[in-house]
């Protein structure tokens, strides 16, 4: 699953939903040559992001988390 070591571009190519939790945190220089590059925590690091709520918010994004059914498939037991 999705980890602070990833590349952030590695994430978007494995994930292309997850594109718009990065905009919603901020992050929309998704395009940029260094983002294929940087991991998500020098990422996040760098806006002045927390990582924690940025990581929920993309596993939930990578395992279609549904509100409705109340779970996710990443086995945090966070929701």
């Amino acid at each position: 699953m999705i980890n602070k070591d990833m590349s952030i571009g590695e994430i978007v190519e494995k994930w292309p939903n997850t594109v718009e939790v990065f905009k919603k945190h901020g992050m929309g220089c998704l395009g940029c040559a260094i983002a294929h590059f940087e991991t998500l925590e020098q990422g996040v690091n760098a806006h002045g992001i927390d990582l924690d709520a940025i990581l929920c918010d993309l596993t939930m994004a990578a395992t279609r988390y549904n509100p409705d059914e109340g779970k996710c498939n990443c086995g945090c037991g966070k929701h």
